[in-house]
């Protein structure tokens, strides 16, 4: 139940050379003002495996560590992280695999001596909690079996546990949405909709609020489509006044080797513009210039 792709934007550069690379980006930087267009020439066109080799060689052939070079010589936009804001922590638990998941909590282990569900525990509101804890677990199923009695089943719990009754049994969907498998959500939403004749999406938003909707319906979302749930996501980062930079930059640094051809063909679409002029419209100067390597062309 694998979705179609058309891939990335961003593949590895070949005739790569990390030493190389790392002794260029050195020279960029040395000296005064800093050449930020052979930054770019580097960096934006290496994936991330690349990249990481990049820094190993820097710091083993430069003595000096990438990254807080990069900070010092970049200001603004160009070297922006990721904060701890919901947004972020549903946009990755939601979107990534059981497998990825897995790996973010190991490498998050190492790099701060907590552990993530640790975290997120001290750090947000009760039923919240439950569904992120759930997620960072990366215990989705991750078949495709489907079994249509469980299947009807679901969908009418589900319908018992939101439109039917005062209130709404939160853990109910909490359990369905966090560890079914795709194949199986998919045609729970279909039989969810025959039984109660509301789109699944429309009840979450009813009977949920806060940042626990916000997770639910993103968890729906990217069982749905995930390149189209991150083309709404660059969506909203740059429409109206202002740009969620942090989200805008998250995204298409992390989607650019993986999917960024099909969020780019969904953004058309559902917006009626090319992601590419969006971003031109929106950012400038060397920010916008790595961006758009990143998008890779306009559509």
């Amino acid at each position: 139940m694998a979705m179609a792709t058309k891939g990335g934007t961003v593949k590895a550069a070949s005739g790569f050379n990390a030493m190389e690379d790392a002794q260029t980006l050195r020279k960029a930087m040395k000296g005064l003002g800093t050449d930020e267009d052979a930054i770019i020439s580097v960096l934006a066109y290496r994936n991330t495996a690349q990249r990481q080799e990049i820094r190993t060689a820097y710091k083993s052939t430069i003595g000096r560590d990438l990254i807080d070079d990069l900070k010092s010589e970049l200001s603004g936009n160009f070297e922006q992280g990721a904060g701890t804001d919901e947004g972020c922590l549903i946009e990755i638990l939601a979107s990534r695999t059981p497998e990825e998941i897995r790996r973010i909590s190991q490498t998050y282990q190492q790099q701060y001596g907590r552990s993530l569900e640790d975290d997120i525990r001290s750090d947000t509101s009760f039923m919240f909690q439950r569904v992120l804890v759930s997620l960072s677990a990366g215990g989705r199923d991750e078949g495709n079996y489907l079994d249509d009695a469980l299947v009807r089943q679901d969908a009418q719990d589900l319908y018992e546990a939101g439109e039917k009754k005062w209130g709404t049994d939160e853990v109910k969907f909490l359990t369905v949405l966090c560890s079914r498998n795709r194949n199986h959500l998919l045609h729970v939403f279909d039989e969810y909709k025959r039984i109660s004749q509301k789109d699944i999406e429309q009840s979450i938003k009813s009977e949920t609020s806060g940042s626990f909707e916000d997770a639910l319906l993103a968890i729906v979302k990217c069982m749905r489509n995930k390149s189209a749930y991150f083309a709404e996501k660059l969506y909203k980062s740059m429409k109206g006044l202002g740009t969620d930079d942090n989200t805008l930059i998250r995204v298409m640094v992390s989607r650019a080797e993986i999917d960024m051809l099909d969020i780019r063909a969904h953004f058309k679409r559902l917006y009626g513009k090319s992601l590419y002029s969006f971003i031109k419209g929106d950012t400038s100067g060397d920010y916008r210039k790595v961006l758009l390597v990143l998008c890779g062309g306009d559509d």
